[in-house]
């Protein structure tokens, strides 16, 4: 802000050689955008992201008292920093800066001038307005939880969790049903190559057995979580055992004195609670 608290806007129009400027009239969003509100200077650059480019955006924040940038050029995730950094240089704090995307967003997509140079003014007094509601902002440091978790124990979230506690990280890997294995553990043959589901699947829920790093949690759900980027914290809720996991071999033979529902004789086939085949 100036010393009445207003903001000092600049703005810097990218010809991107011919790629904004064959479809955008640049001058004339130049010319559009000068009369805005709190705008002070506006130039047109056959390359902003170039070093004198740069400068021009540095010398205007040092002589004119330039306190917001809007840069009208490519997309944010190419120059981005660029710009943030040169205004950093010039003493002007790099979270004033704001971008307007009018080469992916405008003149990529349009090949009539007149429309397109329409949609570039308004997307750079988009960024005019937005740049005037900026407050300075200052990098930190926090710390970061990095465990991780995985919802769902099917075969692309065994996957995940392998690759992910190869890669030295501990991961929780939650899946509702008693079992790990997913929709595959149901097939016989996988597309397109017509192989052993059982013989790709199987060997990857082993390995999640023997990996310390992995900490299964089976038959259980997610049922809420809070926190925030890196410091997420979340509720799982275990499903009842009714049998002691460390002494159960899964031989089965409890099934005959159980109290509880009876299991039938025949082998299942489950989805989900309904049985949806049996076979002797």
């Amino acid at each position: 802000m100036d010393q009445n608290g207003h903001p000092r806007i600049g703005v810097y129009i990218c010809h991107c050689g011919l790629n904004i400027a064959g479809t955008v009239n640049v001058s004339e969003v130049r010319e559009f955008i000068s009369r805005a509100p709190s705008v002070v200077i506006a130039r047109d650059y056959k390359f902003m992201c170039s070093d004198p480019g740069q400068a021009l955006i540095q010398d205007d924040i040092q002589q004119l008292g330039i306190n917001r940038v809007v840069v009208a050029a490519c997309s944010p995730l190419m120059h981005e920093l660029t710009f943030r950094n040169a205004a950093k240089k010039a003493g002007l704090n790099r979270y004033l800066v704001q971008i307007a995307n009018i080469r992916e967003h405008c003149s990529w997509i349009h090949d009539d001038v007149r429309m397109a140079t329409e949609k570039a003014k308004a997307l750079v007094a988009g960024a005019v307005r937005r740049v005037a509601l900026h407050q300075p902002l200052e990098p930190m440091r926090a710390e970061i939880n990095p465990n991780v978790l995985v919802v769902g124990g099917g075969i692309a979230g065994i996957q995940a969790a392998l690759e992910i506690a190869e890669a030295g990280s501990t991961v929780y890997l939650v899946e509702r049903e008693p079992s790990i294995g997913g929709r595959m553990g149901q097939f016989d043959k996988t597309f397109p190559t017509l192989d052993c589901a059982a013989c790709i699947l199987t060997p990857k829920m082993v390995s999640v057995g023997h990996r310390e790093n992995i900490k299964l949690l089976s038959y259980s759900e997610v049922v809420g979580f809070s926190g925030y980027i890196g410091n997420f914290k979340v509720k799982v809720r275990r499903k009842a055992r009714f049998v002691d996991e460390s002494k159960c071999t899964g031989c089965g033979l409890c099934w005959n004195t159980c109290p509880a529902t009876r299991v039938p004789a025949k082998r299942t086939i489950k989805l989900g609670d309904q049985i949806v085949k049996q076979v002797t």
